[in-house]
């Protein structure tokens, strides 16, 4: 029999200082009677025990999943895994499967999580919770500001090309809060927002300047304020990987070369010509050097900053995975000092387990999700008894706390938009957007999705948003501001399977029945 634990990790998480979750995955072709935690504190557990049946949680593509919740009566806690199978018992410690177990000798080789410190239990940003997210590329969104015109080269409705700007901007955006609001949408992400020349803002020259395209610091105070007045959080975009190369500190680097009192905030190969890493082969991307603690304190103080001084919610991490740890738990604590509250989601296209131990990020943007959701809905790889696998894979990679706050995501500014990988197909995007509620975590809507906005890869995903259609109903808008409402009678639990060929996800009372072409909600 094949089974897999791990003391201290996704496998063995503190909920709060007097409650553990502990899971045990068994390989599917070998399953238990029955599986029962033997449980107790670490100086009596010779001869004091207790006892809680785990129960089966889910189902993957290798293994089954049973959990159980024990109630600490002392934060020391020891257990062992009583194996109950064809009649026979069996013992799961730190010496594998064991025909016996010597209790006497526990203390030798039983799983431990020797002590539940409060400050090692990761906290939830409990408005995440309920969130629903709105993700708006500023400048496709709405114009909203009297300005100089003379940058603008695209025709609003126009298809983008890469050097294209429209003119969207901040005041843009607060003139339409009423309108998201009105979508149940309680969570807006914008991407970045400060100088730069692109039209994008991912190569920033000034990290304590407003673009001037988009206006200033008291129109981004504006829209933090209303935004709050109606119960909004704004959360902004954090490119700290890299930066532009007229950043004052990169342009000192070109200038002098090694010899740049700031040759060492970014990662200088060679000189003659300047060699440096960057951003994937954007040479206009200098790669800042976060194993400077210099650079470090630099990128904290941006990110404290505009907590302080704006109040913002929450910081969206670009390239996060290419980026230090030691920068990031540094940051986690500049950032959670100044707003317990502000959330931190990282740009990990890939498993982030090693940065969601509560010492880095709070959760990513959940692109694992995306690819099922794609596999399924567009390229026919999958399903619905392999989605609903590949959607509890995913949730055992983390603990119940960081699933509660994962973005999940069908489309957003670097992909295609979704409709246009299903073909147009309006069913599958309704039936794939029903998915992505009723699915753990906060679910995130790309601006003019729910206008059935199609677009290819980058730039033709960050088409203009077209207002023409704010004032008319359709069977998108109505869907998702359908399934905003009811996200708020869902339990924290997701139970998900399928049977006769549809998906099935449970969410306490509310029940989400979908395949490729329809779904149904009771």
């Amino acid at each position: 029999m094949n089974l897999t634990h791990c003391p201290e990790s996704k496998y063995c998480f503190a909920l709060d200082e007097n409650t553990v979750r502990l899971r045990l995955a068994v390989y599917k072709d070998e399953l238990p009677d029955k599986v029962t935690v033997l449980y107790g504190g670490k100086y009596d557990f010779a001869t004091v025990r207790r006892s809680a049946e785990a129960q089966r949680e889910c189902e993957d593509g290798l293994f089954v999943w049973y959990s159980a919740t024990i109630k600490l009566y002392d934060r020391r806690l020891v257990y062992l895994f009583k194996i109950e199978r064809n009649g026979k018992i069996k013992y799961f410690s730190e010496d594998g499967l064991t025909d016996e177990y010597d209790f006497d000798m526990n203390y030798y080789n039983c799983f431990q999580y020797a002590y539940v410190n409060g400050c090692d239990v990761m906290p939830c940003v409990e408005w995440m919770r309920q969130a629903v997210f709105y993700q708006i590329f500023v400048d496709r969104f709405n114009i909203g500001k009297k300005k100089d015109t003379g940058y603008i080269n695209l025709k609003w409705g126009d298809r983008p090309t890469p050097k294209s700007f429209a003119g969207g901007d901040i005041a843009g955006i607060t003139a339409k809060l009423e309108y998201i609001r009105s979508l149940g949408v309680n969570a807006i992400y914008l991407t970045p927002v400060f100088s730069s020349v692109s039209n994008h803002k991912y190569d920033i020259s000034d990290y304590y300047e407003i673009d001037k395209n988009f206006g200033d610091k008291n129109d981004l105070k504006r829209l933090i304020d209303r935004a709050h007045s109606l119960g909004m959080r704004v959360v902004l975009d954090a490119v700290f990987n890299h930066c532009s190369d007229r950043l004052a500190q990169f342009a000192d680097v070109r200038e002098k070369g090694r010899k740049s009192k700031y040759a060492d905030w970014f990662i200088i190969n060679g000189d003659n010509p300047l060699d440096y890493e960057c951003f994937a082969a954007c040479r206009y991307m200098p790669k800042f050097n976060t194993s400077n603690a210099e650079v470090r304190e630099y990128l904290k103080g941006i990110a404290t900053y505009w907590i302080r001084e704006f109040d913002i919610d929450g910081w969206r991490l670009d390239v996060s995975d290419e980026i230090s740890h030691e920068f990031w738990r540094e940051f986690r604590k500049a950032v959670k000092q100044e707003k317990t509250d502000c959330v931190l989601i990282g740009e990990n296209w890939h498993d982030a387990n090693p940065y969601l131990h509560g010492d880095q990020f709070d959760s990513i943007m959940n692109y694992a999700f995306t690819k099922a959701c794609l596999d399924f809905y567009a390229f026919g790889k999958l399903t619905a008894e392999e989605l609903a696998h590949k959607l509890n894979e995913i949730l055992m990679r983390n603990t119940d706390t960081v699933n509660d706050m994962m973005l999940n995501l069908l489309d957003s500014h670097d992909t295609h938009r979704f409709l246009t990988r299903v073909g147009g197909d309006v069913n599958r995007l309704m039936s794939a957007l029903c998915v992505t509620f009723f699915f753990r975590g906060a679910p995130c809507v790309y601006y003019g999705t729910e206008n059935a906005m199609e677009g290819g890869y980058d730039p033709d995903c960050r088409r203009t948003f077209d207002w023409a259609e704010e004032g008319r109903d359709n069977p998108v808008k109505s869907l998702i501001k359908k399934l905003s409402a009811i996200k708020r009678d869902f339990t924290r639990e997701a139970v998900i399977y399928s049977r006769g060929g549809k998906l099935i996800i449970e969410r306490g009372s509310r029940v989400l029945t979908a395949d490729k072409d329809g779904f149904e909600i009771k």
